[in-house]
């Protein structure tokens, strides 16, 4: 089981790992040619009501609400009738899909002054235009990831987690092809075709080889299609702060001026590098085994499974903190180029310092979300999510009103962490008896990570005030090393475990 989990966590690692590689050069181009001002604003915002579309149908959580259907069916022997069960699921969806986007398509200019109030006429314009082009693209995500379901339940991870990285790679495609004359354009076109090509084209080719049957049929009382609306129900009802974050952070910058959405989006984009590597590939990797252990009643050792992947994954969350908070403003510097405005690159570097405070939360939630998913329980996570996010949104308000982008990252920082301190608590109640060490395990790491922090600000304060980038990343490198040897002096066994699988592999390829 170990070894099942092993390999689809290289797998969707590796994946993610390139993935985010490919992200960042997408932001390069992007920095590139759109700059960090009203048209980058704008194409980031084009996103809110497309992603709203995808929430509002639970998209981002078929495969955790039908692998277990599906996997259900295969356990049984019984793969005809789970393809059945697939049919019904998707033309509803389909279904669906189509009567939403209608309405949605001609509902965009009333609802682009909703998501951004502080565009002006040309911005809004222009945001409606980009909105109706990338909004189609959701049939294909919503679609392929019922495909992408489908196979992970045979545990075949590779087409799955290469779907990405063809989205990603399409979207670059399209902003170098359009350059600067289509500008915001030719990324959103990118965005289609990628859609099509990745998310929905990779699964379908895996699913054909699988010998899939899509049968032209729709029973919304069928068993299968009511469990999977009753358990997608409170996530696509829900309004998680781990989605609307993103819809806050856009339309509160939108009130702040030229840049603060593209300065927020850049610093995050940044942040969310080590947080699919390290988060998303645990999740999605550990998911199907957890449902296998709880299934059989395994309660212990699941849990067991689970809170050890977590403390492993914080450990390298920290660490990825430690980094972006020492160089966060070179690093935006090599990213994105010089096309932002004036001091967009320190403002970045601040911002994703203050986002890096979160970082760990981040990484956490998606495999304490997944570990109630795995229960059959899709009520807590998005409920959870939902309080969070009603009782932080005059926070984003305020602190946005009050210190402009810094104050919108403190407040993002704040409402992730709050929601996944509360998740993880829920999390252990769920058990019974639980020891996961995971107060000893922050009593020991938080030292090394505050040292660690603290001496690579400190050596950029006094010892470089230029901030070339030679001097950020020497602070980072230095942070680094405190941080990972305080830690191997304090004891920390994920540490201790992390680094001698390190230089495992490093004398295994030498």
């Amino acid at each position: 089981m170990s070894r099942r989990i092993t390999i689809a966590s290289l797998i969707w690692g590796f994946s993610i790992l390139l993935s985010r590689m490919i992200g960042l050069v997408r932001e390069a181009v992007i920095g590139r040619v759109l700059g960090g001002g009203h048209e980058a604003d704008a194409f980031w915002t084009a996103f809110v009501i497309p992603d709203f579309l995808n929430y509002l149908l639970a998209g981002g959580a078929l495969s955790i609400v039908f692998i277990p259907i599906f996997g259900g069916y295969l356990a049984r022997g019984a793969e005809r009738s789970g393809w059945e069960s697939f049919s019904r699921i998707a033309n509803l969806l389909v279904l669906i899909l189509g009567i939403v986007m209608i309405i949605l398509w001609f509902s965009v200019p009333v609802l682009a002054n909703i998501v951004a109030p502080g565009f002006d006429s040309t911005q809004t314009a222009k945001l409606i235009l980009l909105t109706r082009i990338v909004l189609p693209a959701q049939i294909f995500h919503i679609i392929g990831g019922l495909l992408s379901a489908a196979l992970q339940a045979r545990d075949r991870h590779i087409l799955p987690a290469l779907a990405p990285l063809i989205y990603t790679s399409c979207i670059v495609a399209g902003g170098l092809i359009g350059g600067r004359e289509a500008g915001a354009f030719g990324f959103a076109w990118g965005v289609v075709a990628g859609s099509v090509l990745g998310p929905f084209g990779l699964p379908l080719i895996g699913c054909l080889r699988m010998k899939m049957a899509w049968y032209l049929r729709v029973r919304l009382f069928h068993s299968d299609v009511r469990a999977y609306l009753l358990r997608s129900l409170p996530i696509m009802l829900a309004w998680s702060i781990v989605v609307v974050d993103d819809w806050f952070l856009r339309r509160f910058g939108s009130l702040i001026g030229e840049g603060a959405i593209s300065t927020l989006q850049y610093a995050k984009t940044l942040m969310k590098v080590p947080m699919g590597v390290f988060g998303l590939a645990a999740g999605v990797a550990a998911y199907p085994t957890l449902t296998r252990l709880l299934a059989r009643g395994e309660n212990q050792e699941a849990y067991r499974t689970m809170s050890g992947a977590i403390r492993h994954m914080l450990v390298l969350a920290f660490g990825s903190q430690v980094i972006l908070t020492c160089a966060g403003p070179e690093i935006a510097r090599v990213i994105y180029g010089n096309r932002l405005l004036p001091g967009q690159h320190t403002a970045i570097g601040i911002a994703l310092g203050i986002l890096s405070l979160s970082l760990w939360a981040w990484a956490a939630q998606t495999l304490a979300a997944r570990g109630f998913y795995a229960m059959g329980n899709t009520w807590i996570p998005p409920v959870l999510g939902t309080a969070v996010a009603l009782a932080a949104y005059p926070l984003y308000g305020f602190l946005g009103n009050q210190y402009g982008i810094n104050g919108l990252a403190t407040a993002t920082s704040i409402a992730i962490s709050t929601y996944v301190i509360l998740l993880l608590i829920c999390l252990r109640k769920r058990f019974d008896n639980p020891r996961d060490r995971m107060g000893a395990f922050f009593l020991r790491i938080l030292p090394p990570l505050m040292l660690a922090i603290g001496s690579g600000l400190l050596y950029r304060k006094l010892l470089t005030p230029s901030g070339n980038l030679l001097s950020g990343f020497t602070a980072a490198l230095i942070g680094a090393v405190i941080f990972i040897g305080t830690g191997m002096l304090t004891g920390l066994q994920e540490m201790r475990t992390i680094m001698d699988r390190i230089i495992f592999r490093i004398r295994g390829t030498t």
